[in-house]
């Protein structure tokens, strides 16, 4: 069964326009950021008549678009801001890993967000990617969400440094914010196993087996997701003294150093977390073949009290015709008693070395 919420879209051609994901009922929507470190002009529901009169090429510009079902109007942005079509069929194709496209003066980047389900053990998916281009930063969700709340209000607020640097350095806060949701699931997962260890002590219901295996398979997709992550965050910090793409400011590559070294530490919890879940699956096993062992030894110590009784019974049930205790009054009774002494002692005997 399988416990990923991730659809596989059918492949594309390298430069098909078509959105493959699974948010299809979405309107696209647009926002848009002009900020400098004096001030900060915020266009909600912004429209693409409003692309020339509104973006300053003097300060810092900011374009957040929801929802990718509007492909005339990512054909629009494209040819606007003079992308290639394998960069827009990179951004409309979710089943994409994650990757870093350096151009001469762009620099393409895409990151799978992830987060646990609310009622359920699946994990959803969401593909965002982001363009940075002479002083304009454009990000493409494929929904709206919360992600980037904070950083919007920190550049209405001017809190911190933002305002201050370059969109280079807000691309480096925004990919920071998709890499916390990478926190949030892998702290979620660790919670159930916790739960799972619990039960494993418990009880041995075959269930607990079942909910093991599918949590591996949700750590095996999360690691699946930062690998390339890892990959390109090196590529981007080794990218300092490369002439081919300048468009990041030489202070700013500490940050992006900061998000690679974030990734390992990622890759590491998942490894570590992967221990744990193979350690509850161990204690699983071992509880079954306790609880066998058991079940075992009881029905050994049962057999073993019959064997001397059933050799007596055998004894007795011989047919010859000249033995002296079938003749004698109360040999019935001696017998009874006897066997009964003898599972008493062998009952004693039994607990004194401890059997059960």
């Amino acid at each position: 069964m399988r416990k990923i919420k991730y659809k596989k879209g059918r492949k594309l051609q390298h430069i098909t326009l078509e959105y493959t994901g699974t948010q299809k009922e979405h309107e696209t929507e647009m926002q848009l950021f002009v900020y400098d470190n004096e001030d900060v002009v915020e266009y909600e529901k912004f429209t693409v008549l409003a692309l020339n009169t509104c973006i300053d090429y003097t300060k810092n510009n900011w374009l957040n678009i929801h929802g990718l079902n509007d492909i005339n109007l990512l054909k629009t942005i494209g040819a606007h801001f003079k992308l290639d079509d394998f960069l827009l069929a990179d951004i409309l194709n979710t089943t994409k890993r994650t990757k870093l496209e350096e151009q001469k003066d762009v620099l393409f980047f895409n990151i799978k967000s992830l987060l646990p389900s609310e009622y359920s053990d699946n994990i959803s998916v969401e593909q965002i990617s982001f363009i940075l281009k002479d002083g304009i930063l454009i990000s493409f969700q494929e929904k709206r969400s919360d992600f980037f709340t904070h950083i919007r209000e920190r550049l209405r607020t001017h809190a911190g440094i933002v305002r201050t640097k370059k969109v280079d350095y807000l691309l480096y806060l925004l990919l920071d914010a998709v890499m916390e949701n990478f926190y949030i699931t892998i702290e979620d997962e660790e919670d159930k196993i916790e739960e799972l260890i619990n039960l494993t002590k418990k009880g041995a219901d075959p269930i607990i087996l079942e909910k093991i295996e599918n949590h591996r398979d949700n750590f095996n997709f999360l690691k699946r997701s930062i690998i390339p992550l890892r990959d390109s965050l090196y590529y981007l910090k080794t990218i300092k003294d490369d002439d081919t793409y300048n468009g990041i400011e030489k202070e700013t590559f500490s940050f992006f150093i900061r998000l690679h070294q974030k990734s390992l530490e990622l890759l590491e919890q998942i490894d570590s977390d992967m221990s744990s879940l193979e350690s509850a699956s161990n204690f699983y096993f071992s509880e079954q073949s306790r609880k066998m062992n058991e079940i075992m030894k009881t029905l050994t110590i049962i057999s073993a009290v019959f064997i001397p009784l059933t050799f007596i019974v055998g004894v007795y049930g011989m047919n010859f015709e000249y033995m002296p205790e079938l003749k004698a009054k109360n040999g019935y009774f001696i017998v009874l008693g006897a066997m009964v002494l003898l599972v008493i002692a062998l009952i004693i005997y039994f607990k004194k070395r401890r059997w059960f």
